[in-house]
């Protein structure tokens, strides 16, 4: 236990002196890479036969490094690929840095997750994963555009929730965002302006109103979580409770014996 917490005091800042070093000595090229699709479709289009994996790893490392923005990728992703190919390769690269993540925080405990991310944060998203309602509050949470997702693969990591069930979930709620933002990048690959501009405009709104009521939504799926999760107590209580026997009837009491007549 003593070396499991050094290792998680010590990771986050050894990681994260690597990757500063990494984007101090490359600053320009990832800049320059990941503010632009046609920029990184360039790239990735330039790798031949290995540009599906090279385009995998991109995404996997923005879902890691998650100061990233995750949809330019995406975007190129439609735009490279076209909608159902690249948003499969976004969604297995997203998979891959979720399911890293994942690890680590189970790996390494809380004291690494609280470097990362403030402490009453970490907590809340910790007990939604920890509620009886995990699996759909995961899948929502996911779902809305603007709540941030780099915090909720940390938390489910500390939580009793399986590798597996969070993938699920989570892959399931970020599908549509994936789609749209592939659609998006299609729709500028056929230069259908008008189609693109629709998309953009819609995922910017759904943006905005997800992160200008992020608390709100939260905090509502926190309340569902309680209840659903008092409601099954109460169940379990109820099923518990022995059932009062009814009471033992007593026999009657047996009257005297008729005589019998005599004969004449």
């Amino acid at each position: 236990m003593k070396a499991r917490r050094i290792l998680s005091l010590v990771a986050f800042p050894a990681v994260f002196a690597a990757i500063l070093t990494l984007g101090i000595v490359f600053r320009r090229e990832i800049w320059t890479l990941f503010t632009s699709s046609e920029r990184l479709r360039t790239w990735i289009a330039a790798a031949g036969l290995k540009a599906p994996l090279l385009f995998v790893g991109v995404q996997a490392l923005q879902v890691v490094v998650f100061f990233i923005p995750g949809e330019i990728p995406q975007i190129a992703g439609g735009f490279l690929f076209g909608v159902w190919q690249g948003g499969l390769l976004s969604l297995a690269g997203i998979t891959l840095g979720a399911c890293f993540n994942f690890l680590m925080a189970r790996l390494l405990g809380v004291p690494f997750v609280r470097a990362l991310f403030q402490g009453k944060d970490v907590e809340r998203v910790r007990r939604l994963a920890e509620s009886g309602r995990a699996r759909l509050t995961f899948f929502l949470l996911f779902l809305i555009p603007g709540i941030p997702k780099d915090i909720l693969c940390y938390a489910a990591g500390l939580s009793s929730l399986s590798l597996g069930t969070f993938l699920l979930f989570s892959s399931l709620g970020r599908l549509p965002g994936i789609v749209g933002s592939a659609m998006m990048g299609e729709a500028a690959a056929g230069e259908r302006w008008l189609l693109a501009g629709g998309l953009l405009l819609l995922a910017v709104v759904l943006f905005v109103a997800g992160f200008l009521l992020r608390d709100r939504l939260q905090a509502l799926l926190a309340r569902l979580a309680r209840r659903r999760g008092t409601r099954r107590a109460h169940r379990r209580v109820g099923r518990g409770a022995k059932k009062p026997r009814p009471p033992r009837r007593e026999p009657p009491p047996e009257g005297p014996a008729r005589s019998g007549s005599a004969g004449t």
